[in-house]
């Protein structure tokens, strides 16, 4: 299969790499065709569709949110847990 690909690969490539080496050249101005055209008005299809019965309702939950302590280095109580871990800029260290 790898060398069908492969052989693919290199045929596109043989048959591509000449049309972008090509210079094109517009020698004469094109002129659209004269052309009548003449419909009558027509319909759109009418369409029957039963969607499906959705019950949308709503209920109360109460849900635990954790309680995380956040330490800032401004803090006065706060503790450096890794000191080898540069202070964060601007925080006057």
């Amino acid at each position: 299969m790898f060398k069908r690909l492969t052989k693919a690969t290199l045929v596109a490539a043989l048959i591509t790499l000449p049309l972008t080496a090509c210079e094109v050249t517009k020698t004469e101005e094109g002129e659209m065709p004269d052309v009548e055209v003449k419909v009558e008005g027509g319909e759109l299809p009418e369409y029957d569709v039963d969607g499906p019965d959705v019950d949308v309702s709503t209920k109360k939950v109460e849900v635990t949110v954790p309680d995380i302590d956040v330490k800032t280095p401004n803090d006065p109580d706060y503790e450096d847990e890794d000191p080898e871990t540069p202070p964060p800029s601007g925080s006057g260290s």
